[in-house]
């Protein structure tokens, strides 16, 4: 509240100054800017993915999950033998997340394109694939599907982004990508 009243009640019948005018265009231009740059970067920024989500029973994706791993299995790692599957390009891969652990390690071939499936076995999950901008979020009872193309070798991490747990800060997996030239 001010302490004295304005001396005109019905201030906004009162013309603009030039300075105001001046600063309404230009927040306006701005705005406009701004907007065209979104639909611009959308349709040349290539950096949306083509991804689907389809309604899935968790049995039924853990059911796909391992038959792919046991079918495809190169190796195992760590302690509890996690295994590394590697399909064949331009198959469907599978990747489960659940308390606490992304399953299985997947081992692809660079510049070949495969249908990355995701889902949840238990609750909300983040994906996130580091060093890239690969930011999804996995529900149970939905299976994400995204067309990837690696295009660099290397190792990758997948982080958890979504609290998910008291273990939430250790649900990290990988995924290798492999010169498949070798």
């Amino acid at each position: 509240m001010a302490l004295t009243s304005p001396e005109k009640r019905i201030w906004w019948n009162e013309p603009l100054s030039k300075i105001e005018l001046t600063w309404i265009v230009i927040a306006f231009l701005w705005g406009l800017t701004m907007f065209g740059t979104m639909v611009y970067w959308h349709f040349t920024g290539e950096q949306n993915l083509s991804n689907e989500a389809y309604r899935i029973r968790p049995e039924v994706f853990a059911e796909r999950t391992e038959a792919q791993a046991e079918k495809y299995k190169v190796r195992e790692e760590g302690d509890t033998g996690i295994p590394v599957v590697k399909p064949p390009a331009g198959s469907d891969v599978y990747m489960l997340a659940r308390r606490y652990e992304f399953w299985p390690i997947l081992e692809l071939e660079k510049d070949k394109q495969y249908r990355l499936h995701l889902s949840s076995m238990d609750v909300q999950h983040g994906f996130s694939l580091q060093p890239t901008n690969i930011n999804l979020q996995i529900h149970p009872g939905y299976e994400m599907v995204l067309t990837v193309k690696p295009n660099k070798t290397g190792e990758y991490s997948v982080v958890c982004n979504e609290y998910c747990g008291v273990a939430h800060h250790a649900m990290v997996g990988r995924i290798y990508v492999v010169d498949s030239k070798k």
